[in-house]
Formats: structure tokens, sequence, C-alpha cells
């Protein structure tokens, strides 16, 4: 924002901003969280330390001990943040994604050579999850964690030299109980958190980062959240038809049980064998150059993957949907995904809930872009929580102006 735009609602800022930093124990704690959004709201090329106290007109110590020394929980920021925004939005889904932040050298905390997802290849970077509360026309995120690689895990087997790791631990002040875990179970981590927070999930979206962990679609369904998440082609599945059945009994040793015979095909296999003529056209949305159509498939399917199987030894293994879309033009389907939603859910529906992952992408634009998600240039893990949480504040507040029809559209 510009310093007029600003300053027209600085009033509602302040307000908002009371709201959310009301669990600080201390008012000049509040203060300066609210000084450090207004400075990621104004505009400029750089939102790190000192461009933005140079801009406010503060002191940059001040800013800097609130940001990377204060003792504030951003928790319950998050907490205060995802109450608020589950009313404002009333979200359709959970989205669950991550973002990455390309780094120099090996001191910011969980800094590793991995996939980047900022530059579509392997680089030394920090790669974070978010949740989002998602609708097709508003979203936010509203919880984050920061992935920690095996080489910053001291315990980990892998680790070659956990003294030097300990060390860097020490020096980047990562807590002790914080250790390696795969991204999908800080997925599920984050989403015990908001429902220990109160909220509820309409459903969880992910993509095949994701959702081809078949450890992350049983969490869900353990907690009883219906999902809509992207997989490989060479997911393993099983028609609907496909039952237990039971071998003959050979007189001899022990008795054969019910067990699936059928071999397991691949989600492309059965999306082809079904063929173009089970195609269904769909428009799921407007674009800004018209309407977003495609051409998708829905069939129903028992997942067969061995970590599905083993969950349901002795049991029939589950029934979802498979969602496949296949482009005019394309010789083969272009992407797929996994549904626990209803058996009578309309496919428009099914697609439209499949594609809100869009929102995601704009809300990393806007946080990268324009209120300075990956400019945070300090080295330590409560600092980086902090920032990103403030980030959140200042996108939330974005959100909610966007919605608000009173306020013109200037944000």
């Amino acid at each position: 924002m510009t310093p007029q735009e600003l300053e027209a609602v600085r009033a509602r800022l302040e307000t908002f901003a009371a709201e959310v930093f009301s669990c600080f124990a201390r008012a000049d704690q509040r203060r300066w969280g609210e000084r450090y959004v207004r400075g990621l709201l104004t505009d400029g090329a750089r939102k790190s330390m000192e461009p933005m106290a140079a801009r406010l007109g503060v002191d940059r110590q001040g800013l800097q001990q609130f940001l990377t020394d204060a003792p504030w929980s951003h928790q319950l920021v998050l907490a205060e943040l995802a109450w608020r925004m589950d009313t404002a939005i009333n979200p359709a889904a959970w989205v669950v994604d991550d973002v990455s932040f390309v780094k120099d050298g090996e001191e910011s905390p969980g800094v590793a050579p991995q996939y980047c997802g900022a530059l579509g290849k392997t680089a030394n970077c920090q790669v974070a999850p978010s949740v989002h509360l998602v609708t097709d026309v508003a979203s936010c995120p509203v919880n984050w964690r920061l992935f920690v690689p095996e080489g910053w895990d001291a315990a980990s087997p892998r680790t070659e030299d956990s003294a030097a790791v300990a060390a860097r631990r020490q020096r980047a002040r990562i807590p002790a109980d914080i250790t390696h875990v795969p991204k999908w179970q800080l997925a599920l981590d984050m989403i015990d958190e908001l429902c220990c927070w109160g909220l509820e999930a309409p459903l969880v979206v992910a993509d095949e980062g994701y959702g081809q962990d078949g450890a992350f679609r049983l969490g869900l369904t353990e907690r009883g959240i219906g999902y809509v998440v992207g997989v490989r082609s060479d997911t393993a599945l099983l028609g609907i038809d496909a039952g237990r059945t039971v071998a003959p009994y050979a007189g001899t040793g022990r008795r054969p049980v019910p067990r699936y015979r059928d071999k397991p095909r691949s989600a492309q296999q059965i999306v082809t064998a079904a063929g173009r003529r089970a195609l269904h056209a769909v428009t799921w949305r407007a674009g800004s150059k018209g309407p977003l159509r495609s051409r998708f498939v829905a069939l129903r399917v028992r997942p067969a993957g061995l970590r599905i199987r083993r969950a349901h030894m002795g049991e029939d293994l589950p029934v979802c949907w498979l969602l496949a879309e296949w482009p005019p033009g394309e010789s083969e389907p272009t992407k797929y995904w996994l549904s626990t939603l209803p058996a009578d859910i309309p496919l428009r529906r099914l697609v439209r809930l499949a594609k809100i992952r869009w929102r995601i992408e704009h809300d990393y634009r806007e946080l990268k872009t324009g209120l300075g998600l990956d400019h945070f240039e300090g080295r330590t893990w409560s600092g980086w929580h902090h920032h990103v949480t403030l980030a959140s504040v200042a996108h939330a507040f974005c959100t909610l102006e966007r919605l608000d029809p009173k306020v013109p559209a200037a944000v």
C-alpha cells in the first residue's frame, strides 16, 4: 500500500491488530506487532528489518528485539487469526501446501539442499508447509510449520556428526523437541492443532506431494475428515467390483482367508480403459481470460497400495473417487485425484473442489511479492515463526478489506 492508502485504512488496521494481538501480555508488544504488520503492508522493495524500520520511523533494535527475542507465542496469534478468518471466510476447504525460501549459507534454521518449488529444482532453501482456509473468492494461511531436514536432526541415524549438528541447532535456537518429521505428518499436526483451536475441517485438499502418501490419506480418514488429494498416475487401485474371495481348501495346513486376488492397476490404466467416451466437459469457475473448462472422468475405485492394504487387513478396502483430467488434444490424462467425498456428489462440484488449490498460489504470490514473506534475514527458529505469523496477519487484513463491500477495491 502507498502511505496514503495505508493512512486511509489505519484505524481499521489498528482495530484488527488489537484483536489479533490481544493474547500479548504487554501493551508495548501489541504496539510493536501493529507496527511490524504496518511495515509489511507499506510499499517498499524490501520488507527486511532495516528498511522497514526506516520507512516506519521507528528504532530498528526495538523492532528486531520484538521479532527475534521477545517471548511471545506465535501459536496464540495464529489461533486468534484462525478464529477470526474462519468466520469471515466460511471456508469450503482447508488446503495443505508448502512454500520454499531460497537461502545462502547453512545457518538459517532448516536450510538444506532440497527440492525448491520456487525454482523448480533442488536448491539450498527452507521449506514450510502451511494450511489455508479457502473458498473460490478468498483464502488465508492460518498455520505454519518449518520443515526440519534430517541433516538438522542430531538424533537421526543418518547424521554423521551429531555434535556439529547440535551446535548448529543451538545457534539457530531450535527447541530440543523439534526433530525431523515428514511433511505429511507436519500437515496432520497442523490440522490437529486447528481442530484443537475449535475449528472444524469441511474437507482437506492437497496436491500429490501429500496425497500420494497413503499415511496422509489414512490419517485424514482416521480423523473423519474428507479429502480431495492429488496422486500420481501410477497409484495402485482396484476396480469397484473387486472383492475378497477364498481359495479352495486343500485339506492340509491353514485354511485360506478372504483376500483380494485381482491384480491392482494404475490410475492411468483404469482411466484409459474407461476411454474417452466416459469423459464429461466441466466448467468449474471463471478465470481471468474466461471460463475454465476441461474434460474429466470420475470412477469409483478401491485404493490398493501396501499401506492401505495393511491398515485394512481382514476388511474390505474402502471405496473412493478416482478423478482424472483428460484435456482435449492430450493423448492421455494429465492429472489424477483421489477423494472420499460422498458417492452422490455432482461431478462439477468434485472438480471445483479438486481445483480450489489455485487459491494457494494466489496466497503465496501475494505473501512473497507484496508482504515480504521471504524477506526475513534472521537465523533463529522463533524469529522465522514470528515473521511468517505476522505476514499472515498482514495478508488476513488485506483479505478482510477485499471482502468488505463498504471498502473501495484498493488493497
